[in-house]
């Protein structure tokens, strides 16, 4: 998958590691691995190394909450060897992205997200299709000194700085460095700039086969947050970190290839795309619901979504309508394509390409009917043109997504019955924490 590795396999040892790093993906995105010595790789890069499973079923705060009534079994992560890539900001270190297997059966581990999209690739290969995916990833960057303990100050605390770059955007040069190094090595990070938020960044990926480009979305952030704490600074993807700022998203944009076009372009089309990609848009927005869980899997998620934000609010599409959840980009021919704007920065970007590609799966089988685009400004169109509301709290996706048969089903029943309860427990958390606004708004008035 990529390029430019710094090691030969098998024979790491010999190349100019001293150290491989076999990580993957939790439920919640988070980069779970172990560091192995270069002159060791070879003993597990056949059958892998072992985790105990329960790191599947573990919330942020480090509580087992699925799993433990089995035990704490194991689960074998194997390299996937086509992912080594050396990692200039740790010399001597090289990251190799691995699969997991479920001990004792053999089989893939149901909760792998890397395997879900595995899935939806080899659903979309037996109707001749070939997903094609290009992340679209927001972050902030942080100092580890806020006023009140455990919070953080803005990188670079000024007014808006949209599309401006250099060091008045980036005085440190951290994101420019991010950004050119992962493009020397091969990610296709072809572009960053400042975003709309004070210290708010994006770095866009090039598109690309929707295994590649979920990996290389998972190595971008955690590049990015392993960079930033190198700089003393914390980079978090977090939907909305602070209250005076907009929001983090993870627009992803989608087509499909088909015996060497894109399936989405249809020239004889009034609107240039093609059945199929009109069906694919169905989908997702039938499947709007339960995706909204997957895509925005934090409770704080919801605080971003609300009106003028351009976070979407209702399920609906538009032609170059960024106020829309789904927009259909101006270019056609090969570079016709949907992008999904709800998705929110803090999402795993393993389930939020699986999920939208096994819903758009759904619409494109079964030839689903597509409604009319929205026009204009979304906001100030009437509630009934709007489409369908989406969910405003965690609570009310996380039902919609127990609901959805269809993509629990392609997803895997053990994976979505995990995340579930692993997302129930934090809503539960939430629930008994008393907030500083609660503080701030009671205590001395009442």
């Amino acid at each position: 998958m990529l390029e430019n590795q710094a090691v030969d396999s098998p024979g790491v040892s010999a190349g100019a590691a001293t150290t491989v790093r076999v990580l993957f993906s939790d439920l919640h995105g988070v980069a779970r691995g172990k560091d192995v010595p270069a002159g060791e790789f070879d003993r597990i890069a056949d059958s892998g190394i072992c985790f105990c499973s329960a790191v599947m079923g573990t919330d942020l705060r480090h509580t087992p909450v699925v799993g433990s009534g089995e035990g704490y079994p194991d689960m074998r992560a194997v390299p996937d060897l086509a992912t080594l890539l050396p990692i200039p900001w740790e010399p001597g270190v090289t990251v190799c992205i691995a699969d997991l297997i479920r001990v004792g059966e053999e089989r893939p581990e149901p909760t792998d997200t890397r395997g879900a999209v595995r899935r939806a690739v080899s659903e979309f290969d037996e109707l001749g299709y070939a997903p094609v995916i290009g992340p679209e990833l927001e972050f902030f960057l942080c100092r580890a000194d806020g006023p009140i303990p455990g919070r953080v100050s803005r990188y670079r605390d000024r007014l808006s700085m949209v599309y401006t770059v250099g060091p008045q955007a980036d005085p440190d040069g951290i994101v420019r460095r991010i950004t050119e190094t992962l493009s020397q090595l091969g990610l296709e990070t072809f572009a960053a700039n400042h975003e709309f938020s004070n210290s708010q960044y994006e770095i866009n990926l090039r598109e690309a086969p929707a295994v590649i480009a979920a990996d290389r979305a998972f190595i971008l952030k955690s590049a990015v947050k392993d960079v930033a704490a190198q700089h003393g600074l914390v980079a978090t993807f977090m939907g909305k970190p602070f209250n005076d700022q907009g929001g983090s998203g993870f627009h992803v944009h989608v087509s499909l290839g088909r015996e060497g076009g894109n399936a989405f372009a249809d020239p004889k089309d009034p609107d240039g795309i093609s059945k199929p990609m009109r069906s694919f848009l169905a989908g997702v927005l039938l499947h709007a619901p339960a995706l909204m869980a997957l895509l925005n899997p934090t409770i704080n998620a919801y605080r971003r979504i609300v009106p003028g934000s351009l976070a979407p609010t209702h399920a609906n599409w538009g032609l170059d309508n960024r106020t829309a959840m789904v927009r259909v980009p101006p270019e056609r021919g090969g570079a016709t394509r949907l992008e999904v704007r709800v998705g929110d920065g803090s999402a795993n970007a393993y389930l939020t390409i699986a999920a939208i590609l096994l819903a758009g799966l759904h619409g494109v089988r079964d030839s689903l009917p597509l409604q009319p685009p929205m026009t204009g400004d979304v906001a100030a169109a009437d509630e009934a043109e709007r489409g369908a509301p989406l969910a405003q709290s965690l609570e009310e996706s996380l039902d919609a997504l127990e609901e959805d048969s269809v993509l629990r089903a392609i997803l895997e029943p053990e994976l979505i019955d995990t995340f579930l309860q692993l997302k129930r427990f934090e809503i539960a958390r939430h629930r008994e924490w008393v907030s500083d606004w609660e503080v701030e708004e009671y205590l001395r008035h009442l």
